[in-house]
């Protein structure tokens, strides 16, 4: 699929959709101090050269993969807009590609595109066990609901050969430290040996989100995420083993996703979900572009109807950071999401509440030198 774009600065002129991917471009981040321009009869004779040989798509792009020692492991939050004060992000960028994916410009502060980027250069951190044992065991250190997978999934697809996620889960499971997971992907049924018994204890909940039951649109929304169908046996597989499961409908949006909330309530309640939660589009920073160029990529007819739901959402802008606005939005069209979402969520027991997970089963990590030990 290829268009012309002319909706601002950070557009690009002429692009091809990339198989597999859900960005369209590598656009500049906000720090960069060179902007690139692209050659106009370069472009003119790309355009060319791709339609006499006919083609729809450009290269695939392959997925690279840094390892980091990072600092530190777990980040606060102050957020009170959110009901968790701290969380673990194993990996930084994420290969489900998911245009929508608020973490996008995060990748900015590794001098990369939030675009194609965020999606192909992805850094793992290899010491994640070490630091969280040092953390969880710092004489200060006081135990709450740590969310794993928040910024970027834990469970994408190179967790299967790195095993860095699995490792903090078993250090949580050794600690009996409460936390919540958040995925797209069906690889969490993997980790279910150390989940189900967590479970039992009130310790560990999980959160599949399904953004849509449409697979073709699911291919083009977050194309290497699970399919929508795999998630919810996977909400069905977490449910069967006790593990409470809550479904996130994240994010809505306008004439995309938006005409199927019922519906992804009414599939989530049948496979065992408990509870559900949805958010509307946010779009920070770069995400505004990379959306935009996404819309007229596969929705040039609906693309100025989109946006302008969004931004009536928005106080007439693209994005509102504010505090109990970012989630939900404001305004009619908020309003009536909200509404449909509440009755939805009545009508198939998705609202029931979920007890509290426990923090007082948590047992402090005792560290010996040189190695480390858990008890």
């Amino acid at each position: 699929m290829r268009h012309e774009d002319s909706a601002g600065p950070s557009a690009v002129t002429i692009a091809w959709v990339r198989k597999g991917r859900g960005a369209v471009s590598n656009i500049a981040h906000r720090f960069e101090s060179v902007a690139r321009e692209a050659d106009g009869d370069a472009l003119d004779a790309a355009r060319l050269d791709a339609e006499d040989a006919d083609h729809e798509a450009l290269p695939a792009l392959a997925t690279t993969t840094t390892l980091e020692t990072a600092k530190s492991l777990i980040t606060y939050n102050e957020s009170p807009d959110i009901g968790f004060d701290r969380s673990i992000n194993p990996y930084r960028g994420c290969e489900h590609g998911c245009i929508y994916c608020f973490a996008r410009p995060t990748h900015s502060y590794l001098n990369l595109s939030p675009g194609l980027d965020f999606e192909t250069k992805l850094v793992a951190k290899h010491n994640a066990v070490e630091l969280l044992l040092r953390e969880l065991a710092a004489p200060a250190y006081a135990p709450a609901v740590i969310a794993l997978g928040v910024i970027t999934d834990a469970y994408q697809p190179i967790e299967r050969e790195l095993k860095i996620t699995r490792g903090i889960v078993e250090v949580l499971a050794r600690t009996r430290h409460p936390f919540g997971l958040i995925t797209k992907s069906s690889l969490i049924e993997r980790d279910i040996d150390l989940l189900a018994p967590l479970a039992a204890d009130g310790v560990v909940a999980a959160t599949i989100s399904i953004t849509t039951l449409d697979h073709s649109l699911s291919r083009i929304l977050e194309p290497r995420a699970a399919s929508p169908l795999r998630r919810l046996r996977t909400v069905r597989t977490l449910a069967a083993a006790g593990i409470p499961v809550t479904v996130n409908v994240a994010p809505i949006i306008p004439f995309i996703n938006e005409p199927e909330i019922e519906q992804v309530l009414e599939a989530a309640a049948d496979a065992g979900a408990w509870q559900a939660h949805y958010t509307v589009l946010r779009l920070p920073w770069e995400v505004a572009p990379l959306f935009m160029q996404w819309l007229q990529a596969h929705f040039p007819d609906r693309a100025e109807r989109v946006m302008n739901r969004v931004r009536e959402m928005r106080g007439g802008k693209n994005y509102d950071s504010q505090f109990g606005k970012r989630m939900t939005g404001e305004g009619t069209w908020a309003a009536l999401i909200q509404q449909r979402f509440a009755k939805a969520a009545a009508k198939f027991r998705l609202d029931r509440e979920i007890a509290p997970l426990r923090s007082d089963l948590f047992v402090a990590p005792r560290l010996s030198t040189p190695q480390l030990d858990l008890f």
